[in-house]
């Protein structure tokens, strides 16, 4: 194995060696990566190559000068005899990364917390004919399905079809009359009309010159039952033929191309965040955990993706990604003012045709009774895949932090609402599964 062969074995092995999805979620630098490009650190591992030996240490055979003796090192700078090498650590190193898609993010992160979300297919962005394989009642005479025409008839005539024999017989029994082998015949379930009786039993009184109710040939329909069995229709059909079918209008069927509809599998998402003066920078880094790799994720698995961010504190409004996570404001909390600009935006992305996630953060603090007669109202008016709410509150939930709770309470069964709590870095990935799988339950 040569060098170059080295080096790719060593490159391979450095990129297995890039640090773990989980682990750079909850505690990797997510600010390295861009919006459609996730860049984790790899444990760099040193290639082969040849280095001086820069000890300055003597040796047997040691030279003084000229040509090295065996054994003597080769110094790193010949020129340079100083001996000044540097402190250790003093040149910074450059760092490597791994880059992926967020398709391939979206993949990696399905195989590592064991998710299964497949996108719905909303808005139709093309049609196109396939095969002739739908039908209608309607269409021109060339595209009439012969065969299915045929089905439909033979189908109807089977039903209808009887023993004319069997039920004949049921007119010699002793004492019965037309109504009383009519009701015999509906309760053996044999598809004969009263008057296809009546005409048989007219028939046989002319043949036999004597009412039906004097033939006697069985003393009751039980008796005929045990001595008789009925000729199944396919039998007759196999020994006699079928000379004709019966058709009707109604029978008819078209042939029609079927329509295949190409539907973009498209997505909006509204993140929003709490930006009151609770929402200090170690609960702000844990809704930048969450949030960041979900919406790497929902790009990955859709055609088109975009994204919304909403901050607020009594009140609400607008802002870019790079803004979301750093901005903070020295004021109270009114949850529903976000929900309010939420359904605004919305308004732009018909459910009919759109994806919708609603996604939100905070610390669980709101003002007075907001989440109970504002918030959750308006949670259940918006229509949307998954509306989430993760609480990130570290060390646990404050006294006053109770619109997760009252969410939760409210809203738990139904299966599209999140809700999840974030303490530390280390439960960054248990909440987005708790709620992508909630989303993936769903589907």
């Amino acid at each position: 194995m040569g060098l170059p062969e080295d080096r790719k074995r060593f490159r391979e092995v450095g990129d297995a060696r890039r640090e773990d999805l989980t682990e750079f979620i909850s505690h990797g630098d997510l600010g390295g990566s861009d919006p459609d490009r996730v860049r984790i650190p790899i444990k760099v591992v040193d290639l082969p190559s040849f280095e001086y030996d820069r000890r300055d240490a003597g040796g047997v055979g040691q030279g003084q000068g000229g040509q090295p003796q065996p054994g003597q090192p080769v110094d790193a700078d010949p020129g340079d005899d100083d001996g000044d090498e540097g402190e250790p650590g003093e040149d910074g190193g450059e760092h490597e990364y791994y880059e992926m898609d967020p398709e391939e993010f979206a993949r990696e992160l399905d195989e590592a917390l064991g998710l299964d979300l497949e996108p719905k297919g909303k808005r139709v962005v093309e049609e196109t004919e396939g095969d002739f394989t739908d039908t209608a009642r309607a269409g021109p005479k060339g595209s009439l399905d012969v065969d299915e025409f045929f089905k439909r008839g033979l189908k109807r005539y089977l039903a209808t079809d009887f023993d004319e024999s069997y039920v004949r017989e049921g007119l010699f029994v002793d004492g019965a009359g037309v109504d009383a082998v009519f009701e015999w015949a509906r309760e053996s379930n044999v598809p004969v009309s009263r008057a296809w009786i009546a005409d048989a039993a007219a028939a046989l009184e002319a043949e036999r010159g004597e009412p039906v109710a004097a033939l006697d040939r069985w003393a009751s329909f039980a008796a005929l039952e045990a001595e008789l069995d009925r000729e199944p229709v396919s039998r007759r059909i196999r020994r006699d033929g079928l000379d004709a079918v019966p058709f009707r209008p109604d029978d008819e069927r078209f042939r029609h191309p079927e329509v295949i509809e190409k539907r973009e599998r498209n997505v909006v998402v509204v993140n929003v965040r709490d930006a009151s003066g609770s929402m200090r920078e170690t609960k702000r880094e844990l809704v930048e955990r969450v949030f960041t790799p979900m919406d790497w994720y929902l790009t990955g698995k859709y055609d088109a993706a975009e994204f919304h961010y909403v901050v607020h504190d009594a009140e609400a409004w607008e802002v870019d990604r790079g803004e979301f996570f750093g901005v903070q404001s020295g004021g109270g909390t009114r949850i529903s003012s976000a929900y309010e600009l939420v359904e605004e935006i919305l308004e732009a992305y018909p459910y009919s045709e759109w994806n919708r996630y609603v996604f939100a953060a905070g610390d669980s603090e709101n003002a007075g009774t907001d989440t109970k007669e504002n918030v959750i109202p308006r949670m259940q008016s918006i229509d949307a895949n998954l509306h989430a709410y993760v609480e990130t509150q570290p060390g646990g939930s404050a006294t006053n932090a109770r619109h997760a709770d009252e969410v939760e309470r409210a809203l738990g069964d139904r299966s599209n609402v999140a809700v999840a709590r974030v303490e530390r870095p280390a439960d960054v990935t248990d909440a987005i599964y708790e709620i992508l799988s909630t989303e993936a339950e769903e589907e």
